[in-house]
Parts: structure tokens; C-alpha cells; sequence
């Protein structure tokens, strides 16, 4: 009775406590007839408490989200099912959905009569302005009856899982000269080493093939040993996602980590697309996710769904322990950097391989500075820095398209294909 009691509304409490009082004037007056008004004042908020707490257990609800990936301005939807079970008829029902500010606006229906035979079917749209994993719910539901006298909250579906994915752009071409997969010209070799360490040695044995012979170990043995296995140097390009909070400036989808995960998300899914295998690292060398040059779209959410979870690094700067791509060919997309930055940057790349920036002017993101003529001196300190090292550098705004960025990448890459294995 008491968690009956609880549901009741201001209108619900104010006309029992008005029975109660009508009751004691009727003892007082000796007044039989105001008596059994007041019985039935009393009785009327109790007796609806009593029948909204047995039919808010009888109500039950589904969620389904089509689809369970959406990418930032794309249009999902969600799917309610409400039924009830038993007998009893159910009164006015509010249903509100807990979606995030980055989904769209909080929708609210309401349900004044929830029919026994059939589930009553409901949907609202999402339009979601901000990638990362959202949490739809909880779907709450308040039961109220006719009169207004009481209501009860009942949570019917904790949370649902959504992945907002970045944004992918359509680009085309790619940097001539790369000899990294299916389709390059090939006009310049970036890599012509003899591969990865060997894994094991053996005795020469007639009929080896002489191209075999493992001369360090031959000279170390004083007899001639062959290579058993030999791992290949595996092709590919590396895509480095600066995301320290340090190097970004501005604030919800129009901050430049934004942009600068959009553009390597198609840069990636680009590359992988043309035949590339390719990989996704971080500005510490932290590899979120690494696909070969073929399969369906399984590797494209790998790629999506790692950058989809990204949130930003407090490091203040840069710091590796090695070459970030591993002897790839490196695309790095770039956020603030000081001098110490693009020296790891650079330290560790090896000669002949080629090495591309997309240099954000992350100032202009938050001052809304566009013209190229009123970038930061900073950023065009450090792109000089990383083309003085060998690097190709495009410096992006907030108002850069990507295809264009990516066009002038690509030349970029061109033009210092025919600088490949000269000084740095």
C-alpha cells in the first residue's frame, strides 16, 4: 500500500487528504451523508493507485537500432515495440528515450491506450554530428491514469550500443612512384633491401640455390650456410592519426581533431580500397589497427571502429622509440608540433622511404581564419622543418576540402619521389 501510496500526484494527495477532512467533519456534524462522500473521496485516489501499480508490471518494450553503425551525418533510426500482458487495461502511457545531444533531440511519445492483442510499433529518427560510442537509453516509461490522480516510473530498456563512425570522403589517386601495391606505375622503388632478418640457417647442401647463401653466417661458421626461411619485406603505407588534445584546438564536430580523423579514416580506407595493406598508428607509435590489401568490408570497420573509440591524448608532445611505420611508407596527419616533435618525427625514418604530412594549422580553427596568407607562423616554422628533412608537407585549414588536400599530397609525394635516397 505504501508503494501505491508513493505514486500518487499533487491532485491525488490534495483530494485524499480533502476525504480524510470531509470524514472528520462528518463525526464532528454527526453527518452520515457527508460520511460516505468522504469514504468515497478517500477510496477513489486509493483504488487507482492500487490498479496503475498492478498494470505497470504487465508492460514490456523492445529497441532496435537500424542501423548499429551510422557514420557522423548520416541518418539512423530507432525502432520501439511496446506491448502488455494480462488482463487488466493499461491507462495513459509517456514514453521518453534517453539519447545524447551528439544523437538528435529526446523523443517523447505517448500511448493512450496499449491494446492486449498487438504491439503497438514506434520509431524516431537519429542524426548524429559527433563520432565516438553513444549510449541510447534508458527507455523510462510513466503510467498515469484518466483522472490525473497517479503515476508510476518504470525504466522497460536500460542502454543500447551505438558506433558513430567518422565521416569518409571520397578521394582519388594516389602518390606515383610508391611500389607499395596493385596498380602503382612503380617508377621509383622506395624499398630495395634485402628484406627482415633472417630466421634460420642451415649447412649448404648440393642443389641449394646459391642466391641463398648467408654470407655473414658462411664468414662467422667458416662454412657455407643458407637461408631456411626468409620473412619478405611487406609492402604497405602506415596512416600516423596525431591525436593529442595538446595539438587540436576548437570544440564538438567542427574541432580539428575532427578533420584530422576524417581525413585519415578515408586516407586509410582509401589505400586499402586501391590494394594496399595498410596501417593505423598513433603519434606514440600505438597501433590502433593494421589490414591487408584485400577483403570486404570487415576491414573497413576495423578501421572506422578504432578511430569511432578514439578519444584525446594528454601527452603534451610527441615521443617514439622508433620508426612509427616500421620501414612503410608513412602519411602522417598532424596536429601543433614543436621543433622536438618533428625531430622524433624524423629521427627515426629511414632513408629512401617516402614520408608525407598534412600539417593542420590548428589556430585558425578556433580564431576562423581560412586564407592561406594568415596561417600561424608556427606551423609554417614546422612545415619547413619537415620539408627540410625530405618530407612532402601540405598545411590544411578548416576550410580545406579533403580531396584537394589529398590531390596536393599526392604531387607532393611525386615530386619527392625523384629526391628518394638523397641527402636529408
Amino acid at each position: 500500500m505504501l508503494r501505491a501510496l508513493s505514486g500518487l500526484t499533487t491532485r491525488g494527495r490534495c483530494l485524499l487528504a480533502a476525504g480524510i477532512a470531509a470524514a472528520v467533519c462528518s463525526f464532528v456534524l454527526d453527518e452520515r451523508d457527508l460520511l460516505r462522500v468522504a469514504i468515497f473521496v478517500v477510496a477513489l485516489p486509493l483504488l487507482v493507485a492500487a490498479f496503475i501499480s498492478a498494470t505497470r508490471l504487465r508492460i514490456g518494450a523492445t529497441r532496435a537500432l537500424r542501423p548499429q553503425r551510422v557514420a557522423v551525418g548520416g541518418n539512423g533510426e530507432v525502432q520501439l515495440e511496446l506491448w502488455r500482458s494480462g488482463r487488466l487495461p493499461a491507462g495513459e502511457i509517456l514514453l521518453e528515450d534517453g539519447v545524447p545531444y551528439a544523437l538528435g533531440s529526446r523523443p517523447r511519445f505517448v500511448v493512450e491506450r496499449l491494446p492486449h492483442d498487438r504491439r503497438v510499433a514506434l520509431r524516431y529518427p537519429l542524426q548524429p554530428v559527433l563520432r565516438g560510442i553513444q549510449q541510447v537509453g534508458p527507455l523510462r516509461a510513466t503510467i498515469t491514469d484518466p483522472f490525473g490522480l497517479c503515476e508510476f516510473e518504470r525504466e522497460l530498456i536500460g542502454h543500447s550500443r551505438l558506433v558513430v563512425v567518422p565521416r569518409v570522403v571520397a578521394l582519388w589517386g594516389l602518390p606515383s612512384g610508391a611500389g607499395i601495391g596493385v596498380g602503382d606505375d612503380g617508377t621509383v622503388r622506395l624499398h630495395a633491401g634485402q628484406g627482415e632478418a633472417d630466421v634460420i640457417v642451415r649447412q649448404y647442401r648440393q642443389g641449394d640455390d646459391l642466391r641463398k647463401v648467408h654470407w655473414r653466417s658462411t664468414a662467422r661458421r667458416d662454412e657455407i650456410m643458407v637461408r631456411v626461411e626468409e620473412r619478405p619485406w611487406r609492402g604497405g603505407t602506415t596512416v600516423l592519426l596525431d591525436h593529442r588534445a595538446a595539438a587540436h584546438h576548437g570544440s564538438g564536430p567542427a574541432a580539428s581533431l575532427e578533420w584530422a580523423v576524417s581525413f585519415a579514416a578515408s586516407a586509410a580506407l582509401h589505400l586499402r580500397r586501391s590494394g594496399h595493406r595498410v596501417r593505423l598508428v598513433t603519434e606514440h607509435g600505438v597501433t590502433l589497427a593494421d589490414t591487408p590489401g584485400e577483403g570486404g568490408d570487415h576491414y573497413d570497420h576495423v578501421v572506422l571502429d578504432a578511430l569511432a573509440a578514439l578519444q584525446p591524448a594528454h601527452q603534451r608532445d610527441i615521443t617514439l622509440a622508433g620508426d612509427p611505420a616500421e620501414g612503410q611508407e608513412l602519411i602522417a596527419v598532424l596536429g601543433t608540433v614543436s621543433t622536438e616533435a618533428v625531430h622524433e618525427l624524423t629521427q627515426y625514418r629511414p632513408r629512401g622511404i617516402r614520408s608525407l604530412a598534412v600539417l593542420l594549422d590548428t589556430p585558425t580553427w578556433s580564431a576562423g581564419v581560412t586564407a592561406p596568407e594568415q596561417r600561424a607562423a608556427a606551423t609554417e616554422d614546422s612545415a619547413a622543418l619537415l620539408r627540410a628533412a625530405g618530407w612532402g608537407v601540405i598545411v590544411a585549414g578548416p576550410g580545406s576540402p579533403m580531396p584537394q588536400v589529398w590531390a596536393e599530397l599526392c604531387r607532393s609525394g611525386a615530386r619527392r619521389g625523384t629526391l628518394i635516397g638523397g641527402p636529408r
